[in-house]
């Protein structure tokens, strides 16, 4: 980082940061990304955490954490009141950075009431909720790029049956909108069906159903590719970020557990024409699939908030979104600079999909070695204790599911 940078960067000690979260994920490695990124440049930076012993509230950059747990069925009277209570504990203005889409939703669409506390992104007040709504993205955004084929159902299970045969097998399964997600999924995650019998075994009897049913992009013919932005007033693009997901977990399914940054100009161009034509105003992580059978890019998720990998992202004066974010919203100018090329690894989570790469194509992947540009989501030496506790949650969870999974042999054989 240049001199001249880290100068301007230390001014923004001045305005603290909020990180507002609804629902739980107590081991979610972006919200830790943005405590250490902001922090490290003397950024007072507050969190909503769901306990004390949470990997992020235990980081030595974090200034307070807020024990405020959530589950998405609470109101919005009351998450807002717990975030105005916050800003008014906090005791000066502040910005209001969203980790999660319920958040998003939740800031945009009350922005004018939490004004006199916060600093926010001028985005319209609608267009976060219907970006974050799997089914209202793809009308709205595929006015202008493409997007995989799909079908909405808010329906039964016999709607969703009807929209795969549309659609065809293999396909994708996805949650459709925002807070049903938390508290009434059809599915955990992302997930690839194979035929009507797994897709009738996923989905409930009682109807109900909100869920997207889209075309299977197979990954033989096709690659994952990430779009992290941070833009102005307008859609204005103030950082333009672009990558490739190279493991998740689940596998082919779930959050990037190893990407690397790859600088793609012609995805820049496409990511940041789309928000200006939208309108779309703060930080931005948008999914994208490179169908190689018609060389088109296809955007498949568009998140109104960080993406749990964005600290993958820097330019070379040390900008990521979140950083850049912070300038715009305190009437500073983001200096522009190539970004870094770099990679980004989950721990625990991409030795699990790395070993499940390895059971399912008889062979070991080769990015499995240290590389000295690796951004670690939780493991870091000015910041160890998050990675401990991560560590310490991650195997009881483990053991509990292995302890279930020990005793569902003995439960159907009582039943």
């Amino acid at each position: 980082m240049t001199a001249v940078e880290q100068s301007r960067l230390d001014l923004a000690g001045e305005v603290p940061v909020l990180l507002v979260k609804v629902g739980g994920y107590p081991l979610g490695y972006g919200t830790l990304g943005a405590v250490r990124s902001l922090g490290r440049l003397g950024v007072p930076v507050y969190a909503m955490v769901e306990d004390r012993w949470t990997p992020t509230a235990m980081s030595r950059y974090l200034t307070r954490a807020f024990v405020r747990p959530t589950s998405g069925r609470e109101s919005p009277e009351h998450v807002l009141a717990i975030v105005r209570d916050i800003g008014r504990a906090i005791g000066r203005r502040c910005i209001a950075l969203p980790t999660d889409d319920e958040a998003a939703v939740l800031l945009a669409e009350h922005a004018a009431d939490l004004a006199p506390t916060f600093l926010l992104p001028p985005v319209p007040a609608a267009l976060p909720r219907r970006l974050a709504d799997k089914g209202s993205m793809r009308e709205l955004c595929g006015q202008f790029v493409p997007v995989p084929r799909g079908v909405a159902v808010r329906g039964t299970r016999m709607d969703a049956a009807r929209a795969a045969r549309i659609i065809g097998y293999p396909l994708v399964l996805k949650n459709l909108e925002p807070f049903t997600r938390l508290y009434r999924p059809v599915v955990p995650h992302t997930t690839v069906v194979q035929d009507e019998h797994q897709l009738l075994a996923l989905c409930r009897a009682d109807g109900n159903l909100s869920v997207l049913v889209e075309e299977y992009l197979p990954r033989e013919s096709s690659e994952s590719w990430s779009t992290h932005l941070c833009c102005g007033p307008g859609g204005e693009p103030l950082a333009v970020f672009t990558g490739r997901k190279l493991r998740s977990y689940p596998p082919a399914e779930g959050s990037a557990t190893r990407a690397c940054s790859v600088p793609n100009p012609e995805l820049a161009d496409l990511a940041a024409r789309l928000c200006k034509q939208l309108g779309y105003s703060g930080v931005a992580d948008l999914d994208w699939r490179l169908d190689r059978r018609d060389g088109r890019y296809k955007l498949v998720d568009f998140n109104p908030r960080t993406g749990a990998q964005f600290r993958l992202y820097e330019t070379v004066h040390g900008v990521d979104v979140a950083r850049a974010l912070h300038l715009s919203l305190t009437g500073r100018a983001v200096p522009q600079g190539p970004q870094l090329e770099r990679y980004f690894a989950a721990g625990q989570l991409d030795l699990l999909s790395a070993a499940t790469a390895t059971w399912q194509d008889r062979h070991v992947p080769s990015d499995l070695r240290p590389r000295r540009s690796t951004e670690r989501a939780w493991l870091c030496r000015d910041d160890v204790v998050p990675a401990a506790a991560m560590a310490v949650r991650f195997g009881g969870q483990a053991i509990r599911r292995l302890a279930g999974l020990a005793r569902r042999p003995l439960t159907g054989a009582r039943g």
